[in-house]
């Protein structure tokens, strides 16, 4: 007879950088993990992976009997909590960020923001105008625009929150709006 052990999903915050470590300490004492990094659109990035959450990662454990193997791991800061208390997270979160990741834990990214494109500017200093996509997004949110300036072309980076179009950023495949109750507004 085998006897059952509840699991839940809890965050785990790490030091910088070392999400991978965790992962594999976690592992060697039997605890699942996931660590969910985004392959970037781009090939003009250096880092064409980058974590979706830096620093955060998601394990699976009963707390009253395995949260010392993860406190104690090399790399671990501290199970994310709510007051004193680590919350678990919905089994759903998890399973939706896995159903788009492959067996390494990499989901592909999409950019609609591709070089040549027109946008407008919308917010900060340049606010109003219209620019050039020179490069997609970056790791970091961030996409390089051509402007004309004063008779003159500039070149300038600006957080894709600035950047208009119809469909700007980078997104998952399976937008987050597909499971509205995964995600609730309140």
């Amino acid at each position: 007879m085998t006897i059952h052990i509840q699991r839940d999903w809890y965050v785990v915050y790490s030091k910088p950088h070392r999400e991978d470590q965790v992962r594999l300490h976690l592992g060697l004492k039997g605890i699942e993990s996931f660590f969910p990094r985004l392959r970037l659109p781009a090939a003009t990035h250096k880092r064409t992976i980058a974590p979706l959450f830096p620093n955060y990662l998601f394990v699976r454990v009963n707390l009253a009997m395995e949260a010392h193997y993860v406190m104690w791991s090399p790399g671990v800061k501290r199970i994310i909590s709510f007051g004193d208390t680590p919350i678990p997270l919905e089994n759903g979160v998890v399973q939706f960020l896995r159903d788009r990741a492959d067996s390494a834990g990499i989901i592909q990214a999409y950019s609609q923001l591709s070089a040549g494109q027109q946008v407008e500017i919308a917010g900060g200093p340049f606010d109003g105008f219209t620019g050039i996509i020179q490069d997609p997004p970056n790791a970091k949110g961030r996409v390089k625009v051509l402007l004309k300036l004063l008779s003159r072309q500039i070149s300038v980076k600006l957080g894709v929150e600035f950047v208009r179009n119809q469909a700007a950023g980078i997104g998952l495949a399976g937008s987050i709006n597909d499971r509205p109750e995964l995600f609730p507004a309140n």
